[in-house]
């Protein structure tokens, strides 16, 4: 029969949506933001009633129970290691991508909605073609559209333009696009995606009890700069900490822990010995989740020296304390987009350690009247910013696609 529109259950609710959601990694087995984000919206919809299903890769061993509440996770490929001095592997999204593709050809018709990470791209490809078959809704999260000259500096004068072509032959799919930043909007519509880029402004969850600027109560704000996420190249931890070192001196003070780990942790270590910072700065790798956000709440700032941000959300989660946000102006890096500059934090135009230095102090000299700002920018901006606002647009959307009677 013809495809008919979603119908709507009693009282106006929609009828369950049968979901699939396809990425390759699940958290907690991987910790990223993106990897938050699936899960999250994963158990949502099952705790909405909708029927979800989680296409992975394995990363767990093999017979080890997965539970995720509400949710089927079904893997589409084995355990694998998918980076390499920080920089994904080739293997894994083509194993991701063959095993999606079986999947879906074997049990698209179960499927009204597919819901897709961009990366690893490969996915999107084989969704897009058992798409033909099967005319499941395709929507797709662009975390990231990366430049051709991103593309040739992450993977090389050969490796470059075909990872560029891959990305904009998944761009002009037919699909239902999302992307969390109007830079990365633009850019998606610049590589010729055909119909609407929706904006999702929201990822944060506040933990149950917490309150906005818990700990404005303090008379000062502690002189300690946080730092938390992966340990890779783009988030430049050797530049914080050099940035820490010339703040000292004005700061005497000043004390720094940069939470996380990756294969940035043997440089970030060399850098505090390099400064003679043992007693200044901590690597304490990861953490539990409590203790940073003690650590972040209490803190003068945050700090996020990083050149490539698809969101930012450890702004918000900062911001969610009443911290201001000391950030990096580049080219890709999104998160600046949720600065307001003397409000929330500030944005330095050069990755120079003496120019972030400068901007450390600036927090501190701003004082509590600064957290205050903060704490209000959270407030007046914190519906727009929760994942709730966000999962509300994205099932909405659900709900104009096509559905097979």
């Amino acid at each position: 029969m013809a495809a008919e529109g979603r119908r709507s259950g009693p009282g106006g609710m929609l009828s369950p949506v049968r979901v699939c959601i396809v990425y390759d990694c699940l958290y907690p087995h991987t910790v990223g933001g993106a990897e938050r984000w699936y899960r999250n919206v994963a158990e949502r919809l099952a705790a909405a009633g909708h029927e979800v299903t989680y296409l992975t890769l394995r990363q767990w061993d093999r017979g080890e129970r997965v539970d995720v509440k509400g949710v089927r996770v079904v893997t589409a490929g084995p355990r694998m290691a998918l980076y390499v001095g920080g920089r994904r592997r080739i293997a894994p999204p083509l194993v991701f991508g063959a095993g999606v593709l079986w999947h879906l050809l074997r049990h698209g018709r179960r499927y009204d909605t597919v819901h897709s990470a961009s990366f690893p791209y490969f996915s999107i490809l084989a969704a897009g073609l058992a798409r033909l078959i099967w005319r499941f809704e395709l929507v797709v999260d662009w975390h990231e559209v990366w430049s051709r000259s991103y593309w040739r500096e992450y993977l090389g004068a050969i490796g470059g333009p075909i990872g560029y072509t891959v990305q904009l032959l998944c761009a002009r799919l037919p699909q239902r696009a999302f992307c969390f930043s109007e830079l990365h909007a633009r850019r998606l519509r610049a590589e010729g995606l055909r119909g609407e880029v929706t904006v999702l402004r929201g990822q944060y969850v506040a933990h149950a009890g917490a309150s906005v600027g818990a700990h404005l109560s303090a008379d000062h704000p502690d002189p300690l700069v946080v730092f938390a996420g992966r340990l890779i190249p783009e988030k430049r931890v050797t530049l914080g900490v050099a940035a820490v070192a010339a703040a000292l001196p004005r700061l005497p003070g000043l004390r720094a822990v940069f939470y996380g780990d990756g294969p940035e942790r043997e440089r970030l270590e060399e850098a505090i010995a390099a400064h003679d910072l043992e007693n200044v700065v901590s690597a304490p790798g990861f953490a539990d989740a409590k203790l940073v956000d003690d650590d972040l709440g209490r803190a003068l700032c945050m700090l996020l020296p990083s050149r490539r941000e698809g969101y930012g959300k450890i702004v918000v989660e900062a911001a969610a304390s009443g911290t201001p946000s000391v950030l990096t102006a580049e080219e890709d890096n999104a998160a600046v987009e949720l600065i307001d500059e003397g409000v929330n934090g500030f944005v330095v135009p050069h990755a120079d350690p003496q120019a972030i230095a400068d901007a450390i102090v600036r927090v501190y000299e701003a004082g509590m009247q600064m957290r205050e700002r903060t704490a209000r920018w959270y407030e007046q901006n914190a519906r727009v910013l929760s994942l709730e606002s966000s999962l509300e647009v994205v099932i909405a959307s659900y709900s104009r696609g096509p559905r097979r009677a």
